[in-house]
């Protein structure tokens, strides 16, 4: 077995299957040496096809890279498990995929699923004994997948997102629908009801919004604690219990607690609310923050690196909307924003960086409006991940006190 990357996923498989002295190709080595299971870490540019009978691909590498392009025996790590995977749900789409795992997981735990995939338990890890697995797909993972398959497939609404790695939306958005083709007959599909028309043997509920699958399920929101985003994802979650045991558990789901960096409400010493939307990565996740705030004076901090999507959509939505909003925009793509600022006539100013954005808003804010970190784009130009960046944010606001959240399910 060949593995191409050494990140968390690839790890993982090169020790469970330590025995067959798997060799790993990573452009992070430098010469030939060896992990501590005797496994042979090599230059990528090294990588010789005719000696390999598989590959297993880490699913950040790009399909551009060269060693992709050299391979003939590719694979994903789903394919890898597929023959030995238990009951299994994949939820992918642009927006939710981590709340929405985490939620289906919660209502599923006392019937024995766990979760892993995207959402950072790599398949080699998880127990082939357990009855259901729950896993955040990502397109990444999709793309490379064609052999394993899910029995119910949760496909949330995609929007524009890691346009570079798929090298256009198009690509990006079959990828994502790219689980239809392998489903069986009576197996679920939920989805947006513009891929309706996709073809595929198993059963297909559509939806638009929330009140659609609500409707769908007989479930009330009016016994749902969740506002919009989140209240999409628990209506997902229902559903898919419903589907399985025919259980719509309402208090299960309010116990629920959605993670930092998400929505997440706090205030500061003069009681003002500021708003760490961290985990909002691309203009979709910007816009459902934003539809929360339609009505008050919002102080935005925008940008980062947009990973090639277009952002004049949000622009769109925030002319279309009238909403009284400031953008203060940092990272990699702080001209881009200016730029479409004066497009669409907005106030905004580059900061460059999240610190000189919070001092500046911190002159402005008051206690009748808004000041949320909604970048809409990617963490990685400035901050080690999105949850590096949503920290630093909390401990400029609030530089000598911890950050105690006003409401964690998302009450506002």
């Amino acid at each position: 077995m060949t593995l191409f990357g050494y990140g968390k996923t690839t790890k993982e498989i090169a020790k469970k299957f330590k025995n067959k002295k798997i060799k790993i190709y990573d452009n992070k080595f430098k010469e030939v040496t060896e992990d501590e299971f005797g496994n042979k870490l090599i230059p990528m540019e090294q990588f010789n096809p005719n000696e390999s009978d598989l590959e297993v691909i880490s699913p950040g590498i790009a399909p551009h890279n060269p060693i992709v392009k050299k391979a003939k025996n590719l694979i994903s790590e789903y394919d890898l498990f597929s023959d030995n995977m238990p009951f299994n749900i994949w939820i992918s789409g642009t927006n939710g995929k981590t709340t929405t795992t985490q939620m289906l997981t919660h209502l599923l735990k006392h019937r024995g699923a766990i979760s892993g995939g995207n959402i950072g338990t790599p398949l080699a890890t998880m127990d082939v004994k357990a009855p259901i697995w729950i896993l955040e797909t990502s397109s990444f993972t999709l793309h490379y997948t064609n052999k394993a398959k899910p029995n119910i497939y949760i496909l949330l609404p995609i929007s524009q997102d890691h346009i570079d790695w798929h090298e256009g939306f198009e690509n990006y958005k079959n990828a994502k629908l790219k689980p239809l083709e392998f489903m069986y007959e009576g197996e679920a599909i939920i989805l947006p009801k513009k891929y309706m028309n996709r073809e595929s043997a198993g059963f297909k509920i559509g939806y638009e919004n929330s009140k659609d699958l609500a409707e769908y399920f007989d479930i009330d929101l009016n016994k749902i604690n969740f506002k919009e985003p989140f209240l999409f994802d628990s209506i997902i979650a229902l559903g898919v219990s419903k589907i399985l045991f025919d259980e719509v558990n309402y208090n299960l789901i309010n116990s629920f607690k959605v993670d930092a960096h998400k929505v997440e409400k706090f205030q500061d010493r003069k009681n003002r609310i500021w708003i760490d939307d961290s985990k909002a990565t691309n203009i979709d996740a910007t816009i459902e923050a934003l539809k929360n705030f339609i009505n008050q004076k919002v102080y935005l901090i925008l940008g980062g690196d947009s990973k090639g999507a277009n952002l004049e959509p949000l622009f769109n939505f925030i002319v279309d909307n009238n909403i009284d909003i400031n953008i203060f925009a940092i990272g990699k793509s702080a001209n881009e924003i200016q730029e479409l600022s004066i497009k669409y006539n907005l106030e905004s100013i580059i900061t460059k960086e999240l610190k000189i954005a919070v001092d500046e808003i911190s002159k402005l804010h008051n206690s009748n409006s808004i000041a949320i970190l909604s970048p809409a784009c990617a963490s990685l130009d400035q901050f080690k991940s999105y949850k590096d960046r949503g920290e630093k944010f909390k401990k400029y606001v609030l530089p000598k006190k911890s950050v105690k959240p006003l409401s964690l399910d998302m009450g506002i």
